[in-house]
């Protein structure tokens, strides 16, 4: 697998031999973006192409396209966070990773 990157999307794509052409999705969001094309400059014009048109119907329909997830984790820390991370000898690593497994476990349920 390889990835290719457009407008902030990433693409992953890979070569499918019987079919003679590279075809791949975008990575990172919900809705489904695809693209192929027989050679890397075509798949590149194809993805681009597909993000594009993504961007273009998501302005259409009056809703903001999704964004891709980057992976990493920077939360908001508050004075009052900061401050109760003190308070109880809790560190902030601790809270982090109890936050993080609350969220989870909300998501989990919606």
């Amino acid at each position: 697998m390889s990835i290719l990157g457009y407008k902030g999307y990433q693409g992953r794509f890979e070569y499918d031999p019987d079919a003679d052409i590279f075809h791949g999705d975008v990575l990172h969001i919900n809705d489904v973006i695809t693209f192929q094309g027989r050679s890397i400059d075509e798949l590149r014009a194809a993805l681009a192409e597909s993000v594009d048109v993504y961007l273009e119907y998501c302005e259409k329909k009056g809703r903001a396209p999704e964004k891709p997830f980057s992976g990493n984790f920077n939360p908001d820390i508050s004075r009052r966070f900061c401050r109760s991370v003190g308070a109880n000898g809790r560190g902030y690593k601790a809270r982090a990773v109890k936050a993080t497994k609350a969220y989870r476990t909300m998501c989990r349920g919606a």
